[in-house]
This record gives C-alpha cells, sequence and structure tokens, in this order.
C-alpha cells in the first residue's frame, strides 16, 4: 500500500502529456494533382489541414502530359498512403482511380475541374478545404467502376462516369479548354448546339453477349452513374454501386427530335419516348458501321469502331461525407 501511494503521488506531479500519436503512428495522406488545375495556395492548404487533423503532412505528387495521375498513384500506394486524393478534373480522378482500383486504399476526390461528375454524383462538396476535409475523416464506399476495350486494344482503360460514342464525344471533343475556363460547363452547351445537326449512324449494340440489337443513333452511352452536368440525369436509375451498368440510346431526328429527348430528360423518366431507349447489362459491345468520335468519362479517345464495356463491381473505394446518404461503411476486416 505504501508503494502505490508513492508511485501514485509521483505521477501526479509529472507534467501532463498531450493527446498525440507518434509522429511515425500518424496516417498519411497523397494527393495527386494536376498543377494546371489547381491553385498556387492548394497545396498549403491540404498541408495545414492534414497537421490539424492529426495527420502527417502528405505526400504531393503532380501529373504530367506523359502521366495524368496513374504512375503518381501507384507510387503513393508503394509507400503505404491511407488516402490518395485525386486534385483535379475528371480526367485526373479517372487516372488515379486506374491505379487504386482492386487495392483497397481509399479514393479523397479533390475537385477541380470543370465537370466533377463523380464529385457531384457522391455529394462531395465542390469546396476544396471541405472537400479536402471529406477526404480525411469521411466514411469509404465500395462502388463500381467500369472497364473499356476499343477497337480490340489489349489494354482495358477505366470509367466511373460514362463511356460512349457519337454526339455525346463529339461535343466533349470539340469544347474549346479556353472557352471552359472562360464560362465552366456552359461551354459545352454551346458546343451541343452545334453538333446537332450531325447525322444519325448504324450501330450494333448487344448486351451480355444476347441478340444484337440494330439501331440508327446519334450517341451510344454506357454509365456507371447517370449523372450530367447541371444536375440533369440522363439515366435515373443508374447506381454506382449496383453491380451493372446503364445503357441509353439517343436517336432524334433534326431540331424537334432533340427537344423531345431534352424533354424527356429533365423529367427524369426512363421510358415515354421513342428516340430514348434504356438497358442494363453487365458487359455491352457496340460496333459502329463507321468510326465515330469516343469519349471516356468526357476525355476524347478519338474516332472508335468498336468499344467493349464491362463492369467490375466494387472495385473502387472512395471516400465520402461521414453519415451522408452515399456512405455506406465497408465491413470491418
Amino acid at each position: 500500500m505504501l508503494l502505490a501511494f508513492v508511485v501514485r503521488n509521483r505521477r501526479s506531479d509529472d507534467p501532463a502529456e498531450p493527446f498525440a500519436a507518434d509522429p511515425e503512428d500518424r496516417p498519411i495522406a497523397a494527393v495527386v494533382a494536376n498543377p494546371t488545375k489547381v491553385e498556387a495556395t492548394t497545396q498549403e492548404l491540404i498541408s495545414g489541414l492534414c497537421v490539424e487533423l492529426g495527420w502527417a503532412e502528405p505526400l504531393w505528387l503532380e501529373t504530367t502530359v506523359d502521366d495524368p495521375g496513374t504512375g503518381q498513384a501507384r507510387k503513393a500506394v508503394e509507400q503505404g498512403v491511407d488516402v490518395v486524393m485525386a486534385c483535379g478534373g475528371d480526367g485526373t480522378v479517372r487516372s488515379v482511380a486506374e491505379a487504386l482500383a482492386g487495392t483497397g486504399v481509399a479514393m479523397g476526390l479533390l475537385p477541380a475541374g470543370t465537370g466533377n461528375l463523380l464529385a457531384r454524383t457522391l455529394g462531395t462538396p465542390l469546396e476544396m478545404a471541405a472537400a479536402a476535409r471529406v477526404a480525411l475523416t469521411g466514411d469509404d464506399r465500395a462502388i463500381d467502376i467500369g472497364r473499356v476495350r476499343v477497337d480490340g486494344d489489349e489494354d482495358e482503360r477505366v470509367f466511373l462516369v460514362m463511356a460512349g460514342t457519337g454526339f455525346d464525344a463529339e461535343v466533349m471533343g470539340n469544347t474549346p479548354e479556353a472557352l471552359k475556363a472562360k464560362v465552366g460547363p456552359l461551354a459545352y452547351v454551346v458546343s451541343g448546339l452545334r453538333a446537332m445537326r450531325g447525322r444519325r449512324t448504324r450501330v450494333t449494340i448487344r448486351l451480355d453477349g444476347g441478340e444484337d440489337l440494330r439501331r440508327r443513333t446519334r450517341t451510344v452511352l454506357v454509365g456507371n452513374s447517370g449523372t450530367l452536368l447541371g444536375g440533369l440525369v440522363l439515366m435515373p436509375e443508374a447506381e454506382v454501386d449496383d453491380g451493372v451498368l446503364d445503357v441509353v440510346n439517343l436517336a432524334p431526328k433534326g431540331i424537334p427530335g432533340w427537344i423531345a429527348v431534352a424533354a424527356r430528360v429533365i423529367s427524369r423518366r426512363r421510358r415515354g419516348h421513342s428516340r430514348v431507349e434504356h438497358w442494363t447489362a453487365k458487359e455491352v459491345l457496340i460496333t459502329a458501321e463507321d468510326p465515330q468520335a469516343s469519349q471516356i468519362d468526357g476525355d476524347p479517345i478519338g474516332d472508335v469502331t468498336e468499344m467493349a464495356v464491362r463492369v467490375d463491381a466494387g472495385a473502387l473505394v472512395v471516400r465520402v461525407a461521414e453519415g451522408s446518404p452515399a456512405a455506406e461503411l465497408l465491413p470491418e476486416k
């Protein structure tokens, strides 16, 4: 009893130790940043927030023309980071996701582009500091990704939102970067109006290895999410974690046809117009009569004759706002 009394009093004389993790125990984040999209103060802002929340100083890895984010994200995973934050536009997000898919390492979204479609779908704040806080403190959600092989290529490309051919890709490819920087998403509207008078083309669509569906079309889109710019929803039943892809064929004829299609999209009805068809599938093969402009998550990939798409269910872990409707906690390992 005497010994216990002495020890207790000696401890009470010691100065209180701060409640903080040892430096080597602190979690660490990596930021894969597109230097053409981020402001000069962004790195300082994110580093300060990491320290404030008890994280180590983050790794800062910038993209290049030759490597838009995949190599940097792989390097971050090799160094054992706890989360990789994609700081840039949809192209940067897609490139980071390609490296993280299947690793179990979470991806945080720091929206700095024009579209930011995945961030909008998941409810990620578009303000940088708020988005970074979600990436550091939010919940983990497993989502599907799409994998695309064009014209028989050996390598597959990843998409998170949509891939497709025709009108949609023409708009993306013909929208000048300078105009996007000046007026934002309205730049796509300008390009869209110019492309409306294009002609329909013949395509064959095969779903899950079934019978060929032959159609005349202006655009065929395969979506993991149905959200467009401006809050429009092209595929009302698309979910990023349902294990299937949504497919839509738009075949309007002339300006009146586009107006009717636009009314159907705004109403968010899955059916209701003969020029709009919807399907779901795990594998989709699109074959065009002539090479068509094509895009993956808004980035043009050139003219393509054949596009083979498949879903990779639950392959990517994304950090979402804690307690948000998008938050579906992963089971503990």
